[in-house]
Formats: C-alpha cells, structure tokens, sequence
C-alpha cells in the first residue's frame, strides 16, 4: 500500500516511524513547502523507502499517481486547502486531528468526504492507546454500571515549537481547546455515546509564553482550563488541562464513575484502578492492572503506542478489512465541543452547542 505524507514536521516523522513497522506499507510520496521538514523526512525513512519523491506541492503530489493513501499533517489551518486536490485525486485520507479550524471549513470536509467512496479518516490517535482501549472496553461492558460522570485530566508540558512558531496563535491552531483537546472531547462522545448540548470552559494564557513575542505581536493560546461538557443523555464530563504541569508522573488520568463502580486509567502507567462502592466504613475492594504495549509501537512515537494501532485500522479500511472507526464528522463535532469552549472562556458564559448549528 502506498502512501503520501503532506506535512513532514514532528507528527510527519512520527507517522513514518509507525509505517516503517505497518506490515505493506511503503511511503513513495512527500509534500511540505520547509525544505528543513522534507530534510527529517529523509532522515526519518527508511532504506527500503529512501526513494520517495518529494513535491513541492500538495497538488503535484496529488496528481502523481504514486499513492494510494494520503497522511495530511500539515498545519491546522492548512488542511482544507490541502484536502481539496486529494479528495478531488479520489485518495483514501488519514487527516490529523484537528480536522480543520472553522466549522466552515469541518463542514466542506465533511460534505466532500461523505461525496467520496474513499477512506476518510481523522486521526484521533488517543482512542487507540492500549489502556485507554481497554478502558472503555471496561465501561461498556458494565464495570461500573450507568456511566454518570467522566472526568479526563491532562497535565502535560507546554507547546513545542513548531515552523514559523505556527502554533503561538489562535487563528493558526483554532485555539488551544480545539488544537490539542479535540482528542479529548472525541474521547467524550466516544465514551459516553451521547452529543454535547452546553459547554462552560474557564480557561487563560497564564505561565506559558507570557514573554514571547513574535513580529512583535504575543502568542494567544490557552495553557490552562476546566471545561465542563452537559451530554444529551445526562452524563456530565469535565476536561482539566494544565500546559506546565510536566513534572507529572501520569500525563493522563481519566475516570469514570457509574452507580456501580468507579474506573480510573493512568498513561503512560498504564494502569487501570477498579472501585466499586462498598457502602459506608466497608472494607474497599479495589483491583489495579496494567495494560502491556508492545515496545516497537511505544518507540515509535510518542503517543504512547497509539498511531501504530490507529494505523493498523486505517490500513484495514482501506484494503476493505475492517470499517472506517472516525470519520469526518466525528472530527467536526470534536472541534465544535472546542470551539463551544473557546468561546465561553473568552466570553466567560456558557455555550449552548445549538448557538454553534447543532
């Protein structure tokens, strides 16, 4: 299976790390306009894939003929514009999270991509770490009874820097809650199986790049929120985000609470804590056990072994083995949940989703 890479930066490098260990694929093509980005691609191939020829465009790439699939990892509020000559070369697409950043632009995507009888696939790359698989897993098989409230806490390192320092600005990105946690209201809707309806984010730039400046204009971007999500079918679910809290053991904690039981998974411990209720002064009978990931997806990037499964999907897909797992529309309700969020923090009010059409 051949595939195409539009945007060779840090999560270009890490989708070749992963295809280099994908059993048939072989990258033949590269896009990116930073000669410096193309250079890590070279670096990142591998023996058997050092002959992928690199375009200097995202339409010449398109029209090669050389791929039969297509990575979009290219910058946020590049992808509709690199989207459109792939839809329109019939590819399948894996596009990275976010989809896009305007709801405008979600919408195209998804009216072009339900148009195509090819893949299309957004990258959510959390859904596919081995513990939070085994997580949800857990939830739906009843381990603790009637999901009531999920809470998912991020703390993390801050932004890294990226070409041109992209990523220092809201219009580049779509805003922090849509860049970096649509990941995690995907992970709501997918956990809870319901559609958001209101949404309150108190969220500010306050440690982070408070001293930067760039062309002397200062970055914009949240480094630290509480959102709280209200899910049509009563489950409610909060987001605490922190961007300077890198001494962490556990990058994420996610736990749900049922009328059963309570559930708890650490990453990258990987563990997963069971909790169910006991009554009031009854000895607790809590079990813990770690989920195993398998060494060669760990090192191949740094999502904690997760774009190598999500890779195994897509792959599956598109050799019509398996079904399309996110689509376009899971990746425009995702950005909806963040972009209700970036308002309200900015505004300081809660967001009803239906302000935003849905």
């Amino acid at each position: 299976m051949r595939y195409g890479l539009v945007g060779t930066g840090m999560m270009g490098v890490e989708h070749i790390a992963n295809l280099a260990i994908t059993p048939g694929a072989v990258i033949t093509a590269l896009a990116d306009p930073a000669e410096g980005s193309l250079g890590w691609a070279r670096d990142a191939l591998s023996d058997r894939a050092s002959g992928a020829t690199a375009f200097g465009s995202v339409e010449a790439l398109a029209a090669s003929g050389l791929c039969d699939a297509v990575i979009v990892s290219s910058p946020n509020y590049t992808h509709r514009s690199v989207l459109e000559p792939l839809f329109d070369a019939g590819l399948h697409i894996l596009c990275e999270k976010p989809l896009a950043t305007t709801l405008d632009d979600c919408r195209w995507i998804v009216e072009r991509a339900d148009r195509s009888d090819r893949v299309f696939w957004t990258a959510m790359e959390y859904r596919y770490m081995p513990p939070a698989q085994a997580f949800i897993e857990e939830i739906r098989n009843g381990a603790i009874g009637r999901l009531q409230m999920l809470s998912i806490r991020e703390h993390r390192f801050p932004f890294l820097v990226k070409v041109a320092d992209w990523n220092r600005f809201n219009r580049n990105t779509g805003g922090t809650m849509v860049e970096k946690c649509c990941h995690f209201f995907d992970l709501m809707r997918l956990i809870t199986q319901s559609e958001a309806v209101r949404v309150y984010c108190s969220g500010a730039m306050d440690v982070n790049h408070v001293d930067e400046s760039y062309g002397g204009e200062r970055p914009d971007i949240i480094d630290n929120s509480y959102t709280t999500v209200d899910f049509a079918n009563g489950v409610r679910a909060m987001l605490d985000l922190s961007m300077f809290a890198d001494g962490a053991v556990n990058q994420e904690e996610i736990t749900a609470v049922g009328d059963q039981a309570r559930l708890d998974v650490l990453i990258p411990e990987g563990a997963l804590v069971h909790s169910p209720r006991v009554g009031f002064r009854n000895p607790k009978q809590v079990t813990r056990r770690v989920v195993e990931v398998e060494q060669a997806a760990l090192d191949a990037g740094s999502h904690h072994g997760s774009t190598f499964y999500e890779h195994q999907r897509f792959n599956a897909a598109v050799r019509g083995a398996g079904p399309v797992e996110v689509t376009a529309r899971d990746g425009m309700l995702a950005v909806a949940i963040g972009t209700a969020a970036e308002i309200s923090a900015r505004e300081k009010r809660v967001v009803e989703m239906k302000e935003l059409g849905f």
